[in-house]
């Protein structure tokens, strides 16, 4: 990415629009301080906002993902203390705008790095999840155009920018770094929503979501859509962190991630989720892989195993809801445990006569909203690989399943092919997070919400980028 310098030089046609958006604002401005109506004060605020990102996103599409990126972290923080807007058509917005400024940039751009397996095998899965509109069940078509977006519209629009647009060492340096700031700072406002009080927002989301204090402990949310995400997220970039503080070599950079894992581990803990066990469990197993290292591989897996049974044989820490919490990922007669069985159970009953499953927004909180009289929607899937198979049945689910597994370990694969060390262990930190958000997806709806969806996208396109930047490499030095 271009320095912000050199991204905010603009022509005189630039000056003049931002200076339209001014004279423009400073008139409402005027007219909220004259009728005493403060609140139409920020619509110049917004305009000239609006103004000054056309013109940033037009001159390079990378400026509207880097916002984009942000927009689907905090978008559920703006739900909860601005209001109950639809603020999730904001994903859509700025993926358009971005899209758009690709074609206007035509010309900057190759467009053959978009013919990889990933995009092809999510236009696949897109095209699978359009045709369940004609599923026999009879789902609701606003179901399934309110689940068709994240389940099939979003992996392919997000995937396809980062393979187009994050497309140097550089760039994806660039998000990574941005990825482990606002997952730093989604941490700190955890902290201070345990440790020092929650926001008028955070209240009314904790009234209307009881779920989200149990005998009177806060499970923490920050400013993700609830604890299951933010815990998962947080168990993640402890992985990430981990792994980029060992393998990377600048002395600095090292320090503030390894201040940054206690954090992330302490904010994952606090946030109640027992499916966080299991990304932290999936992520660093799949990290110790891809280090193709024997011993390495050997002494993980040692501390993974004696972590795993200190949880699991001892009572030590219990005291601490937290920990108690979390232990509780291990104990096979949990009551809410056995609820999913019970649950899957009647599914696979059902499932049983619909191979393709009941279709697309039939169960979960859209089943609820739009198909309330389908048998599915009378049933909490409370898991993203149960939701799938509801969904698209046997079939559907197997390859989804399948399709996830192979990118994974094409992404082993071509991180075991890079020879750039630096670029080498930023890959094994992207694959870890992404095989950790698959893995917990088993016990919540995490890799189908913000921001694990976008995490997950780009993060796959980065994987693949890496493949041809390194024969870019080579093929420099044959010449």
């Amino acid at each position: 990415m271009r320095k912000l310098s050199d991204q905010i030089r603009m022509s005189t046609k630039e000056r003049l629009l931002i200076a339209l958006g001014l004279v423009l604002a400073l008139i409402i401005g005027v007219v909220a301080v004259l009728n005493e109506n403060y609140a139409i004060t920020f619509v110049p605020i917004m305009l000239l906002a609006f103004v000054i990102y056309l013109i940033l996103v037009f001159r390079d599409p990378f400026f509207g993902l880097v916002i984009l990126i942000i927009y689907c972290f905090v978008l559920f923080f703006f739900y909860r203390e601005i209001g109950h807007l639809p603020y999730g058509v904001g994903i859509e917005f700025f993926l358009l705008m971005t899209w758009l400024s690709v074609w206007y940039n035509a010309d900057k751009l190759n467009f053959s790095l978009l013919n990889t397996n990933l995009t092809w095998l999510y236009m696949g899965w897109l095209a699978l999840c359009i045709l369940q509109l004609f599923n026999p069940a009879g789902g609701s078509p606003r179901g399934w155009l309110a689940e068709i977006r994240g389940m099939g519209i979003y992996p392919v629009a997000i995937s396809g920018l980062g393979l187009l647009l994050i497309n140097s060492k550089e760039r994806i340096s660039q998000i990574l770094k941005l990825l482990l700031t606002i997952s730093f700072l989604g941490a700190l406002y955890g902290m201070k929503q345990k440790y020092i009080g929650l926001s008028a927002g955070d209240r009314q989301f904790v009234e209307d979501f009881p779920t989200h204090l149990i005998w009177g402990q806060l499970r923490v949310f920050s400013f993700y859509i609830d604890a299951g995400q933010y815990g998962a997220s947080m168990a993640v970039f402890v992985v990430v962190a981990l792994v980029l503080a060992v393998g990377l070599k600048n002395t600095k950079i090292k320090l503030a991630l390894l201040a940054s894992v206690p954090l992330f581990g302490i904010a994952m803990l606090i946030s109640g989720t027992r499916g966080a066990f299991f990304a932290l469990i999936a992520g660093g197993g799949f990290a110790l892989l891809l280090t193709k290292k024997f011993k390495i591989l050997l002494a993980g897996c040692v501390i993974l195993g004696l972590f795993v049974g200190f949880l699991k044989f001892t009572t030590i820490g219990s005291g601490n809801y937290a920990i108690f919490r979390f232990r509780s990922a291990l104990d096979p007669k949990d009551a809410s445990l056995n609820l999913r069985f019970i649950n899957q159970k009647k599914l696979a009953d059902y499932l049983s006569s619909h191979p393709f499953g009941g279709g697309l927004g039939v169960i979960g909180a859209f089943g609820h909203e739009y198909n309330a009289d389908q048998y599915l929607s009378t049933i909490e899937p409370d898991s993203y690989w149960v939701k799938v198979w509801a969904q698209t049945g046997i079939v559907g689910f197997t390859l989804w399943f399948c399709m996830i597994m192979y990118l994974l370990g094409k992404g082993l694969g071509i991180t075991w092919g890079i020879r750039d060390p630096n670029l080498k262990v930023k890959l094994i930190a992207l694959n870890a997070g992404i095989a950790g958000i698959f893995a917990c997806s088993y016990g919540n709806e995490v890799i189908n919400n913000m921001p694990s969806n976008i995490f997950v996208n780009l993060a796959f396109a980065m994987v693949f980028n890496a493949a041809a930047l390194e024969n870019a490499v080579r093929n420099n030095k044959t010449e």
